[in-house]
């Protein structure tokens, strides 16, 4: 090893019990010191084996076969399990609150300086470097289980970076963070590589928000494929997955391919000449919202230890609409679908599904008028096989056998049936949980986070999903943090700030008006009305 490389791969195949294929084939690479490495593939595909190879949770703690070597700092981590390398790598898991260990932020931070032994006085200075850097001050006395999920993710990056460690990994860490909180984040890792000198490697599905700070990517297709290793530039020019950008620039002939949207909107004049006079198709049937209103709120307000979570909130959702709710960490969005799901009452105010109590529901009538995929969709899984929770949910909803199976096709078509969930990745698990609540056919269909862990192919295939879905009659809401989703599939959005809606209005409408939720197109083609690539092409293709 050089004396700048800081993670060495030398011929690294990892193969897992039960698995014909290997996850990982003759991995060789070297990421060097102040590197911010890219990890991209598909869902599934091994980034997360990657990842956990470096820091020796693989194969110490997941199990499974390493073949060749893999050396963090000087280390081998064959012989060094996870425990050895704490002072040189930090990890920052998909699911932050699983890592956890203590009550409070304050504590949380300290936590792995004092597994270090590092002096009192150093500790509390970092402590507070790190509640600075990622905007957590406020939040420092809080109880973890108090903090919204986007929270949480800044806390558990904030326990990593107070040990100082030479090497920095992170899965998915801008994945449940709303657009600001994820440029605040992103901003502080790339300050950690350019002026601390840290090693970053990290994964991501959503591309749009971190290709521009990355220095390499790494591809990982999976399937025991070959690892592609280039700069960020080059691998766009044919990865199979690219940012919204990046397709425009392909779709548009630019050269050199633009990352960033200030690169895209000083070549994109031409583009913007040949769409005046053109705009895009209205994606929503005004006959079917004639139709059912599906959900109301009236005044509904709910607080959790005095701190209120909404406040006085009035929507509806009618049958044909895809209403996208957004708002920063925090806002009530989570809450808000939980009170129409019927998890919970409001404390005060009403909520009506189809003009009754959604609390007084019987649960096997209501998966048929709602249902509602979590922030964690694994706690919905009991079963021990993917197979067998198809088969539960096709009894729980009463619906023909083989209906999730073949629902759970369309979503994921290389999940395996004997797979047990607890070895999906997350977004494969989120895919089949939306599979299970899909067997009742709810009218109403409530999703928090669905994009949380998926590649762009398959947010694809949810999005058609959700539009066949809406086409038919469904409604659906959606919280989500991802501009890009409700871009594509979107009829209407309502924004919340502090548990109040600050907007509601036709998603083209609110997404174009927000410089913090308007999608990659819309800003590169400002002051027109595009949203999505897709929009763009159908109306060259259509002049």
């Amino acid at each position: 090893m050089t004396g700048t490389t800081v993670v060495c791969f030398e011929q690294v195949t990892i193969t897992y019990s039960g698995h014909h294929r290997p996850v990982l084939r003759d991995v060789d690479l070297r990421i060097q010191r102040g590197e911010l490495a890219l990890v991209v593939g598909r869902t599934g595909s091994g980034k997360t084996t990657f990842l956990r190879a470096i820091n020796g949770l693989v194969p110490h703690f997941t199990g499974g076969h390493l073949q060749g070597r893999v050396i963090v700092g000087e280390r081998n981590t064959a012989t060094h399990p996870p425990r050895e390398l704490a002072d040189l790598v930090g990890v920052v898991p998909q699911d932050p609150l699983s890592g956890f260990v203590t009550d409070t932020v304050e504590d949380e931070l300290a936590y792995s300086m004092e597994s270090l032994g590092l002096a009192p006085s150093t500790m509390r200075r970092r402590v507070e470097e790190t509640l600075d850097l990622l905007g957590l001050a406020d939040q420092r006395q809080r109880a973890m289980s108090t903090l919204s999920a986007g929270q949480q993710q800044r806390v558990a990056i904030g326990a990593a970076l107070t040990a100082h460690p030479a090497v920095l990994v992170l899965d998915e860490p801008t994945s449940a963070l709303d657009p600001g909180a994820a440029e605040d984040v992103l901003a502080a890792l790339h300050r950690l590589v350019h002026d601390l000198d840290i090693t970053v490697v990290m994964s991501e599905h959503r591309l749009e928000r971190v290709v521009q700070y990355a220095d390499r990517v790494i591809v990982v297709p999976g399937n025991g494929e070959p690892v592609t290793v280039g700069q960020p530039a080059a691998i766009m020019h044919s990865a199979p997955i690219a940012p919204p950008v990046v397709q425009l620039g392909r779709l548009a002939g630019w050269e050199p391919l633009p990352l960033t949207i200030r690169d895209a909107r000083r070549v994109a004049g031409p583009l913007r000449d040949l769409l005046v006079g053109r705009a895009p198709a209205d994606r929503l049937d005004p006959t079917l919202v004639a139709l059912d209103e599906l959900t109301a709120l009236h005044q509904a307000s709910v607080s959790y230890h005095q701190r209120p979570a909404l406040r006085e909130v009035s929507l509806s959702v009618h049958a044909g609409e895809v209403v996208a709710l957004m708002g920063r960490n925090g806002a009530g969005k989570s809450t808000l679908l939980s009170l129409i799901a019927g998890l919970r009452r409001p404390d005060r105010g009403q909520v009506r599904l189809a003009d009754q109590d959604p609390t007084a529901l019987a649960p096997r009538t209501r998966i048929h008028r709602v249902g509602m995929v979590p922030q964690e969709p694994g706690d919905l899984l009991t079963c021990v096989t993917v197979g067998e929770e198809c088969r539960a949910a096709d009894r729980d909803a009463n619906a023909t056998p083989g209906t999730t199976r073949a629902l759970l096709a369309l979503l994921a078509p290389d999940l395996d049936d004997g797979g047990h969930p607890r070895d999906l990745s997350e977004g494969e698990r989120l895919l089949l949980v939306l599979a299970v609540i899909l067997a009742a056919r709810p009218g109403l269909l409530l999703l928090d986070e669905p994009t949380r862990g998926l590649d762009y192919p398959t947010k694809a295939r949810l999005v058609q999903v959700l539009s066949d879905l809406a086409a038919a009659g469904h409604g659906i809401m959606l919280a989500t943090h991802d501009v890009e989703l409700a871009a594509e599939v979107a009829t209407r959005v309502v924004v919340l700030a502090d548990g109040e809606v600050v907007s509601d209005g036709a998603a083209a409408t609110v997404l174009t008006a927000s410089p913090m939720f308007a999608p990659q197109v819309s800003k590169v083609l400002a002051p027109q009305p595009w949203l999505t690539v897709r929009q763009v092409q159908d109306a060259l293709s259509n002049p």
